[in-house]
């Protein structure tokens, strides 16, 4: 198991996979490494769901730490294609939140759960001794909707255009500058161009509007490990090659400096927000105008082929395991 972040492949595959409890033949799309949501088959529908932390940072103000969790937590569902409807949620705070900074992260789930259609069915809310930032609990979301309209993470296919939105090193730049600002030996116009990335950390319009606009074989959102994780993921999954380069893809304002900044490869960096997915030829164009109308960058960088692996221009490229945020968010968090 990594020290810090997720389990890579050789930890899922020996202590995860082979203890998944009943098979049941409802389970259209189970757990694997990489993979963001799992699928029940109900007759004519089908239920995408995802299970992830959540994370509330006071630091961030608890408005802004409440849309982030919020939004990462629909994340995982919405690159079914399906449209996020129903949220359980477990709350295991920290002794020390008050009732009215509580109030103020239930009040912007609310609010974005408003904003998307979801329905909150169930949850738990305590406060624990021993619970501690930034960790505070956990949520499934849900997406019941017609199987024809689900997107598989699996279902990349020779021949489409592998497509990205908002570039690298979203969250990396707008999270970590935002959180540590104090500490960022930058100019200022670049501190709030990085900053202004914030509110870039969710993938969810991105997914739904794609999905709407054309045929999406596959999608996957580039949490940790950034653009380049994604794309061996997805590649991995649908048992194709990517022909990618990093030319066209769409860099937003302040990324680059942050991430020299903190030293770490933009490309590998989690970037909560920025969606890769893979389309068919003939929606190529047609997805790329949705996303434009709905103010989404986004660009075509490469290709799906038969084969296996990641190739950037040309340079067969392997998962990075290791997201490099991490260990500065760790750096920097010692220092507040």
């Amino acid at each position: 198991m990594t020290d810090l972040g997720k389990i890579d492949r050789d930890f899922f595959d020996e202590h995860v996979y082979p203890y998944l409890g009943a098979e049941r033949d409802d389970e259209l799309l189970g757990p694997r490494h990489g993979v963001d949501f799992g699928v029940i088959e109900l007759d004519e529908q089908v239920v995408a769901l995802a299970t992830d932390p959540i994370s509330i940072l006071p630091e961030l103000g608890f408005e802004r730490a409440g849309w982030f969790a919020f939004h990462v937590v629909m994340s995982d569902v919405a690159v079914s294609g399906l449209k996020p409807t129903h949220l359980a949620v477990d709350f295991n705070l920290p002794p020390e939140i008050t009732d009215e900074e509580f109030a103020t992260v239930w009040k912007t789930f609310d609010r974005e759960a408003k904003k998307l259609g979801v329905s909150v069915v169930t949850g738990h809310t305590a406060r624990y001794s021993g619970c501690q930032y930034p960790w505070v609990g956990g949520a499934t979301t849900l997406a019941v909707g017609k199987k024809e309209n689900l997107v598989r993470p699996d279902g990349a296919k020779p021949g489409d255009s592998v497509l990205v939105t908002k570039g690298p090193g979203v969250e990396t730049a707008g999270f970590l500058v935002t959180l540590f600002e104090e500490h960022i030996d930058l100019p200022e116009e670049t501190i709030e161009q990085a900053k202004e990335r914030f509110y870039d950390m969710s993938p969810v319009e991105d997914a739904l509007v794609a999905a709407d606009a054309g045929n999406v074989t596959a999608m996957h959102d580039a949490t940790e490990c950034g653009i380049h994780g994604a794309l061996v993921e997805m590649a991995r999954a649908g048992n194709v090659r990517f022909d990618v380069s990093h030319e066209d893809v769409p860099i937003l304002p302040g990324v680059l400096e942050a991430c020299d900044f903190f030293e770490v490869n933009p490309w590998e960096s989690t970037t909560e927000g920025t969606l890769v997915l893979t389309v068919a030829p003939k929606s190529t164009e047609a997805v790329l105008s949705a996303l434009s109308d709905a103010g989404i960058p986004a660009a075509e960088m490469g290709t799906v082929r038969e084969g296996d692996g990641v190739y950037v221009d040309g340079s067969r490229i392997e998962h990075p395991d290791v997201d490099p945020s991490w260990q500065v968010f760790a750096e920097y968090a010692d220092r507040e």
